[in-house]
């Protein structure tokens, strides 16, 4: 059975401070993922306030691109150092965690429509690695270089994988209605439209509605819960918000 989880680039970065990490989080969410008896588990992580400062300082988001070396460089060198703080800290509990690098595995074509290599995850989970991907620049034909998210990899992951569950960890105990409580459940975009709003944090990425969007495109449900809920959700539970 396989899993996907995606940590927050909120939850493991302190995303209004460029490039700090927020180590408490990343030590408590790793601890959770060594203690989960998860066979085949993929971790995909947001770019916080490491590829989302970057990305917002040279002006490139998911539709719109960017040439320059040095701007590609900057987001996704800070991508990559992001990805060595989660994978020590899932070293540091015994997480037998490998990175892969998005930049290096996908593109967009002209229409925008993304290709991922999914091979090297299967393999990995195979041979009982832990894959771990992150939000990164992508390729785009006739835009040079656009932001992937976390959540765009985390559908094709899905997809490809036929994952068995999906899990989204965020700074929030699921999707909140106006009254700051957790919706239980969303089964089309119509129903929150109105109380979805845009991240207080700099995002490029959509914030929570890119979110709900792109795991109402899933064939199976996905959850959305906060940092505590981590351990419950591994543990086969249904945290948070539920959608699809």
């Amino acid at each position: 059975m396989v899993t996907v989880l995606k940590l927050g680039g909120s939850v493991v970065t302190e995303k209004d401070r460029p490039e700090t990490l927020d180590d408490d989080a990343l030590a408590s969410l790793s601890a959770a993922i060594a203690a989960a008896d998860v066979e085949d588990l993929v971790v995909v992580h947001g770019g916080g306030s490491f590829g989302h400062h970057h990305a917002a300082e040279h002006g490139v988001s998911s539709t719109e691109g960017v040439r320059d070396v040095d701007g590609v460089m900057a987001v996704h060198g800070a991508m990559t150092t992001l990805n060595r703080f989660v994978l020590s800290r899932l070293h540091a509990e015994d997480v037998p965690a490998l990175p892969i690098h998005p930049f290096s595995a996908a593109a967009r074509d002209a229409e925008g429509d993304l290709s991922l290599m999914t091979d090297q995850v299967a393999t990995m989970l195979e041979e009982g690695f832990v894959p771990v991907l992150h939000g990164d620049g992508v390729v785009h034909a006739g835009e040079g270089v656009t932001v992937l998210s976390g959540d765009e990899l985390v559908t094709e992951l899905a997809t490809a994988l036929e994952a068995d569950r999906v899990g989204l960890c965020s700074t929030v105990p699921g999707v909140l209605d106006g009254d700051d409580e957790v919706i239980p459940r969303i089964d089309a975009f119509e129903e929150v439209a109105d109380v979805l709003g845009v991240s207080d944090a700099t995002d490029v990425t959509g914030g929570m509605a890119a979110k709900v969007r792109e795991l109402l495109a899933l064939g199976s449900p996905a959850y959305v819960f906060g940092p505590d809920a981590v351990d419950a959700f591994l543990a086969g539970d249904e945290p948070g918000t539920r959608i699809g």
